[in-house]
């Protein structure tokens, strides 16, 4: 089942949206995914890459399909290089002021969050949301106390404070409906012990096409059907990724 043959509704998020989350947790998928939908209830979205330390799995190593879909993309000088170097483009405060939906992939962790604090006091005037994508299965956010100090890390870096939680937990490719629903206690306790809101659970959509992965969703409050775009390098594609 293709992406464009289903509407798709993003979860409730202000005009301005910051991602951000440990290494691996599939922020930067998450990204994507809600700036594609946005784009599809809005004429005009933009997707920042913030992303200055980590060379791999960047949303601006998706430039060409997200143009082709119609959402503009901001990035650092050296993204799509092995360069990490901190090049921020004057048009990132631009499109904070703009009538844009922004979306903001940001680092991951207090080190990459320090360029989102570039622009904290850009960012003070507005109404924005910071999301904090949290997976079970990666080190050291593998329990709700663990994701809690990585956020206070991110927001003490940033000088922003986090507004909503996405439990994002996967196993990439060995990901199934039992790895959503074993994660599901995982995702309230953080943000329950965040004292902040679930936004959303997300569920890889090539799931929806079976009857275990569709009665998974059915269970799952806001759960958010998404695609898997971002993939590790050194992984072949199959025949279930998006081109």
């Amino acid at each position: 089942m293709s992406r464009e043959s289903r509407e798709r509704i993003p979860p409730a998020v202000r005009r301005i949206t910051l991602i951000t989350g440990h290494y691996g947790c599939g922020k930067t998928n998450f990204s994507i995914n809600l700036a594609l939908d946005l784009r599809a209830h809005h004429d005009r979205v933009t997707i920042v890459d913030l992303d200055v330390v980590n060379p791999y799995f960047r949303s601006s190593d998706y430039r060409e399909m997200l143009a082709a879909r119609g959402v503009h993309v901001i990035a650092p000088v050296f993204a799509g290089t092995t360069l990490d170097v901190p090049a921020l483009s004057a048009a990132v405060p631009a499109a904070l002021r703009s009538d844009d939906w922004v979306i903001v992939d940001g680092g991951g962790d207090d080190v990459g969050a320090t360029a989102l604090g570039a622009f904290a006091a850009e960012l003070s005037g507005t109404d924005y949301d910071l999301l904090y994508v949290v997976n079970r299965y990666r080190n050291l956010t593998a329990t709700p106390s663990e994701a809690e100090g990585v956020l206070r890390e991110i927001e003490a870096a940033s000088r922003l404070t986090a507004t909503g939680v996405v439990n994002n937990s996967h196993l990439q490719r060995e990901t199934t409906a039992q790895t959503v629903l074993d994660a599901v206690p995982f995702g309230r306790d953080t943000a329950r012990l965040l004292r902040l809101p679930l936004v959303c659970t997300t569920v890889p959509a090539v799931l929806l096409t079976d009857g275990a992965g569709r009665k998974a969703a059915g269970s799952l409050e806001n759960a958010y059907p998404v695609e898997v775009y971002v993939r590790p390098p050194w992984e072949p594609p199959t025949d279930d990724d998006e081109r």
